[in-house]
């Protein structure tokens, strides 16, 4: 998958994704949400938790 940013995130939605964070941590789930400066809302997460917010700085990749 290649494109603008915000167009590869608009195409994940609702799909299970991979989020790397610049502390090396990952976190699994469904990609429910965004805004233009790339934070993140996933659900049903790998880490047990229904929702999680991620800041769009402390994301290094989002793998589909």
């Amino acid at each position: 998958m290649s494109g603008r940013p915000l167009d590869v995130l608009e195409a994940s939605l609702e799909e299970t994704v991979t989020v790397v964070l610049k502390d090396g941590g990952e976190h699994t789930g469904v990609l429910t949400g965004y805004d233009q400066h790339m934070n993140l809302v996933l659900e049903n997460t790998d880490a047990g938790e229904d929702t999680i917010v991620i800041r769009g700085d402390n994301v290094v990749t989002i793998n589909p």
